[in-house]
């Protein structure tokens, strides 16, 4: 569906929950005795038929709506924002998927009554706690009396449960499984009500030899499993939506309670250490979002998806929403204070909700283990890639299939890049990948998320995180890339057409090698605080600036010919308002270089003075004293740089090369250390393709992408640990070791990203833009 259906849909969904007033309908639900809850969480199923929403997800042939998994995704979403009490996931979803599964006139029959609100059935496959497994255990069936069946056996969890109408039963038959339909009252049917945290009720079913008429089976063999598997996956990306929306109304409520409840004569909110556990929910939370986006656009594919990568998609994503969820009801309470620890607090119901949700239909480890068992590791080898013919300059790139992407990319790699370049433990410097580059270059790939007008290649996020993925396996190393991934874009989008011509093909040709001139000393995180000034002066060459001042921490600056600079062009301005943005040949009179060794040994950062450096007026980039709007805008840039997979690509390469030479995913809790970490580089790369999307379109960032820098440079570190750790003695080892034929360094990971998370803006300068400038609290 396209945004504005959806946006329709959601807005639709606020509306009627606000109306009906869902948080008032919850809490009389959860205050009611337990014994006095029997189908009371299903009060106001009427008016929801009203709406059709009980066959959101039905084809128009059975009376439904006809929604696509995100439709139905916003309304879930919605319904987890205002707690509704009704069992819409469970019958709507789950029950709903399953029947318009099946093509028997028993189960469309069901599902005209399920569409018009008259009847709730429920769902019942569950037969042992934690277990995901489509596959009946031991409840059974056998052929009956006068051409029925007899069903025998126990069922979990069943919901909602005094509410059904009856229950879909999944049931091993001779040779595979049974679809049963089992009405309310039918004789030898024990029926045992659980109270739930959230005010709901579930049930737990026995079947004692159950006697069923022929017409109670719905379905059988593959078509009853495949059905099945398919509504259990679309109801475990249902329920993310929803859990999402449970996290998101969560954080609301907190972000209003920070900004409003004063302690020590001023909003609690303004104080940093509760600013940045709001922020780290935001962060999660967002992290969802995109998680959940990127699977439900999957979902929807019109060719069709495997079931096996379906579940795995539907693990993923519900682990990672319930992860943040969880996340957010927790943090909402401690912000709370005392008042988050009472019933009467709305936030209980949320509280109470997640844990409901969270526990239903496999909780975040249970999800975890089975995306590690249906997806590869380490799938990548060093296998021969054919390839017919040369290999394209320039093509529709978005037009091509990812799997022959891939493995174009893949090929080119084997053919052309050096095996002594592979896996290097160190920052590589130019002399060692200008070969490289300029082999990029002469393919024109040497900018890949560049636009094809200015020499690039114009991939998509999705081409570019599987170009992204495809350099890290085959341990291609970053070559000095300032041009490329902070300058070249800045000037697409605010440089001159002069500057363009200028300097654009220069980068591409490997002619200009770039570096940056930011931070200083005393100016590093307070960036406005920098002196390095320029003053205006005119010659017989022309106009031109005169820099004189110190940059430190600058990236290779031994290695590049030209840097990008701020400089104060007005002493009496304000901090932010008197600086300018000034582009400078390094081979100008009067720059100094001096490296800087690193926590690793290498001579990655240098200083660089300035004393009297001529500078032409034409290299100035925006207006005069407008720099900080040209800063911010590069800035973002570095930090969608610094945001991508790249890193903890490599990084979780380096480690699932460690894990498969020693046989570690044999030890089930590395396995689930490392699943977490994989679920976190993946979902990293579903937020990486909402920013760069904005980026390809010519948007400016918003500030939000500073979530991107923190989540991915937390995530490289955590990887990092885990090498570290998984390395034993090894782990102690200065410099690279050889791990099966091939160079492995077990620190270079960790001691990169404890660099990651200072560089671009430490992690917490970060938290405390998000904070300010995204969830507005008060400063």
């Amino acid at each position: 569906m396209d945004s504005d259906s959806l946006s329709a849909i959601r807005e639709a969904a606020l509306d009627y929950f606000t109306r009906s007033d869902s948080l008032r309908r919850c809490r009389a639900l959860t205050e009611r005795p337990v014994g006095d809850r029997a189908g009371a969480e299903a009060a106001g199923w009427a008016e929801l038929a009203a709406l059709g929403w009980p066959g959101m997800l039905a084809p128009e042939s059975a009376g439904g709506l006809a929604l696509d998994l995100s439709g139905a995704a916003e309304i879930l979403r919605a319904a987890g924002e205002h707690v509704a009490p009704e069992p819409l996931l469970a019958v709507a979803g789950l029950s709903a998927l399953l029947l318009t599964r099946l093509d028997s006139a028993p189960a469309q029959a069901l599902l005209a009554e399920l569409v018009a609100g008259r009847s709730l059935p429920a769902l019942a496959w569950q037969e042992s706690a934690g277990d995901l497994s489509d596959v009946p255990l031991d409840c059974g069936c056998e052929a009956g009396p006068q051409g029925g069946v007899l069903l025998q056996g126990e069922k979990l969890m069943v919901l909602p449960g005094a509410a059904a109408s009856g229950w879909l039963v999944s049931a091993r038959g001779d040779d595979d499984t049974v679809l049963l339909w089992v009405p309310r009252g039918t004789a030898g049917v024990t029926e045992t009500r659980v109270a739930l945290v959230d005010g709901g009720e579930a049930a737990t079913l026995r079947f004692d030899r159950v006697a069923l008429p022929a017409g109670a089976v719905l379905a059988q063999g593959p078509v009853a499993r495949n059905s099945l598997r398919h509504a259990l996956a679309a109801g475990q990306i249902l329920q993310a939506a929803e859990l999402l929306g449970t996290g998101q109304a969560m954080l609301a409520q907190t972000l209003a309670y920070l900004r409003t409840r004063t302690q020590f004569g001023k909003p609690i909110g303004a104080f940093q250490a509760l600013q940045h556990r709001a922020v780290d929910m935001f962060i999660h939370l967002e992290v969802a979002r995109s998680t959940l986006d990127e699977v439900l656009a999957l979902a929807g594919d019109p060719a069709g998806v495997a079931i096996e990568r379906l579940e795995a998609e539907a693990s993923r994503v519900n682990a990672r929403c319930t992860a943040a969820a969880l996340q957010a009801s927790r943090t909402a309470v401690q912000l709370h204070g005392a008042i988050g620890y009472t019933q009467e607090c709305d936030l209980s119901l949320f509280y109470k909700r997640t844990l409901r949700l969270s526990a239903w239909l496999g909780n975040v480890t249970a999800h975890q283990r089975r995306y590690a068992a249906l997806t590869e590791v380490g799938s990548h080898t060093d296998e021969a890639v054919a390839w017919q013919g040369e290999f394209p300059k320039s093509a529709d790139w978005s037009t091509m299939p990812e799997a022959e992407f891939r493995r174009m990319v893949r090929a080119f790699l084997q053919q052309r890049y050096p095996a002594a370049l592979r896996y290097l433990s160190h920052r590589a410097r130019w002399s060692e990948m200008r070969e490289w580059y300029l082999t990029l270059s002469t393919q024109g790939w040497v900018a890949p998320a560049w636009p094809q007008a200015h020499g690039g290649m114009g991939l998509a996020a999705d081409k570019m995180i599987a170009w992204i993925e495809e350099l890290e396996q085959h341990g291609v190393a970053r070559a000095p890339d300032q041009g490329i991934v902070m300058i070249g874009p800045l000037l697409i989008q605010h440089g001159t057409p002069a500057q363009q011509q200028q300097f654009l093909p220069r980068i591409l040709s490997g002619e200009h090698v770039w570096c940056q001139g930011y931070s200083e000393p005393n100016a590093g995180s307070d960036l406005a605080g920098l002196r390095t000034e320029a003053l205006q002066a005119r010659d017989a060459e022309g106009d031109h600036f005169v820099v004189n001042g110190q940059k430190i921490w600058t990236t290779l600056a031994q290695d590049a010919n030209h840097i990008f600079l701020l400089v104060r062009t007005d002493r009496e301005a304000k901090k932010q308002e008197g600086i300018s943005f000034l582009l400078c040949d390094l081979r100008t009179p009067g720059i100094t270089i001096r490296p800087i060794d690193t926590l690793a040994g290498e001579p990655e950062f240098c200083e660089v003075f300035f004393d009297n450096v001529r500078v032409p007026a034409a290299n100035l980039v925006g207006k005069l004293h407008g720099g900080w709007t040209i800063a911010k805008a590069l800035l973002g840039f570095e930090r969608i740089f610094l945001g991508s997979p790249k890193q903890s690509q490599y990084a979780l390469g380096q480690l699932a090369r460690l894990a498969q030479s020693r046989r570690l995913f044999a030890d089930a809790v590395f396995a689930q250390r490392y699943t977490a970490l994989r679920l976190d580089v993946a979902d990293l790369s579903a937020a990486y393709t909402g920013f760069a999307n904005i980026v390809r379109a010519g948007k400016p960032l918003p500030a939000s992408v500073s979530l991107l820098k923190i989540w991915a440079s937390e995530t490289f570190h955590r990887i990092g640990a885990l090498l570290v750790e998984a390395s034993e003695e090894q782990g102690a080892v200065a410099g690279d070791q050889d791990l099966d034929g091939q160079p492995f360094n077990a620190l270079s990971p960790l001691i990169g990203s404890t660099s990651a998370m200072i560089y671009g803006g430490t992690n917490e300068i970060q938290r405390n833009i998000l904070a300010r400038q995204v969830l507005d609290l008060p400063g």
